[in-house]
């Protein structure tokens, strides 16, 4: 019988955890045995009890969970800092581990998660096919960060979002800005809505406005040659630095309309580009705020601080990083049912891994011995390796700002 292991989360302030009780139930029910190191669903709301009653084996150490034949975490070594680094020592060949790996920003702890023989699988690489959508962890997570970062604006913000009549007079909704409009955008906007603010969002792709007016939200149009700005699949793609400068300055003249900026743009393994400059946010009025979903990357914002919530002239600027976590209990729910329908479809192919599946091989950054991915080589300062069943497809990164559609979804949100 196939284990399944999940330690606890060792990255500083997260509380998700890999699966839920709900999920090992699924499990258990396919022959899998699974063992929890006790305690790590405690700060997602989820008790050694919970799991027991589910079919889970507590384990009172790290190592036991270590010792699965499948280890299950949201922040993998190479994700989850300083912390985590012992965890490479309790990874053995034949191995398989699988979670969120920053597959294209840590070389160095990749690397050494390779050189154990360990077969490692990063959910940030999930390819974007219908065949894969229930395993689509960074949507999930992405739409929780959307929700949930409304929700932290309007805490902030020094004025109501709905427009109110009272015998005291009407008061004027609050105008909320959303750019980027993936799945954490699609969900601010949404969100926003429902609150009652008035809504206007903007995304490179001219065919992202239809998504937004179904919403109830206003696209802005600013008036600039955007026939180069979808990628393959409907994916946006990085511009020049000359789109670049011109959309920012059309930008700045909506911005300083807005009670509100939430920005949405990320480029997995690569700096977050800069949407709103100094001079946008100086150009709000005071009292104004803006939340910066890309934070973790460095931030759309260039005023951002990552982890930290400023005050710049007035307007607040939240840097808030791993905003899923701030909601743990329905995102590891939700992670938890990702991560799961991947073991299962990982377990089907057993005793061999399926390089020719493509959710395998497109999500499979070591093999035997060595990093197999061609991005996750290249990110690592590695030649390509040889053409051959071992090697997946090269395809191109995807951007954050993509159409959230059953074939066509977007990498936005956080990595783990």
């Amino acid at each position: 019988m196939a284990s399944a292991g999940v330690p606890r989360e060792t990255f500083p302030g997260e509380r998700r955890v890999a699966l839920t009780p709900a999920v090992v139930a699924t499990l258990v029910k396919a022959d899998l045995k699974v063992a929890i190191e006790t305690g790590a669903g405690a700060a997602a709301g989820y008790p050694d009890e919970a799991y027991r009653d589910k079919g889970a084996q507590i384990v009172a150490t790290r190592a036991e969970a270590f010792a699965a034949d499948y280890v299950l975490q949201v922040r993998t070594a190479s994700a989850a800092g300083p912390e985590a680094r012992e965890d490479v020592h309790s990874l053995r060949a034949g191995q398989t581990l699988i979670g969120f790996a920053n597959s294209l920003a840590g070389p160095e702890v990749l690397t050494e998660l390779a050189s154990t023989g360990t077969n490692v699988f990063g959910m940030e690489l999930m390819p974007r096919i219908t065949r894969a959508q229930s395993m689509d962890a960074l949507s999930s997570q992405a739409s929780i960060a959307g929700y949930k970062g409304i929700l932290m604006m309007a805490d902030s913000l020094p004025k109501l979002f709905p427009m109110m009549t009272t015998a005291a007079g009407t008061i004027a909704p609050a105008h909320v800005l959303v750019l980027g409009v993936g799945v954490a955008g699609l969900q601010a906007i949404a969100t926003a809505k429902r609150l009652g603010a008035v809504v206007e969002a903007y995304d490179v792709r001219a065919a992202a406005a239809e998504q937004v007016e179904s919403l109830g939200a206003r696209f802005v149009d600013l008036e600039l040659d955007s026939s180069e700005a979808e990628g393959e699949g409907g994916y946006a793609k990085e511009q020049s630095e000359d789109f670049l400068k011109r959309q920012q300055e059309a930008l700045g003249r909506v911005v300083a309309t807005q009670d509100c900026v939430i920005t949405t743009a990320l480029v997995p393994g690569k700096q977050a580009p800069i949407l709103l400059t100094g001079a946008m946010v100086r150009g709000m009025a005071p009292g104004s705020v803006v939340i910066d979903l890309a934070a973790e990357q460095g931030g759309n914002c260039e005023l951002t601080q990552p982890g930290e919530v400023i005050e710049v002239d007035g307007v607040t600027i939240i840097g808030t990083t791993n905003i899923p976590t701030l909601v743990p209990k329905d995102a590891s729910q939700m992670y938890a049912k990702n991560i799961a329908t991947f073991l299962l479809h990982l377990v089907k192919e057993e005793p061999v891994i399926d390089l020719e599946d493509e959710i395998t091989r497109e999500t499979l950054i070591a093999l035997d011995g060595q990093l197999v991915h061609p991005r996750v080589r290249a990110a690592c300062g590695l030649d390509a390796l040889p053409a051959g069943p071992a090697a997946p497809a090269a395809a191109a990164p995807s951007p954050a700002v993509g159409p959230p559609g059953p074939a066509a979804r977007t990498e936005e949100g956080e990595e783990g």
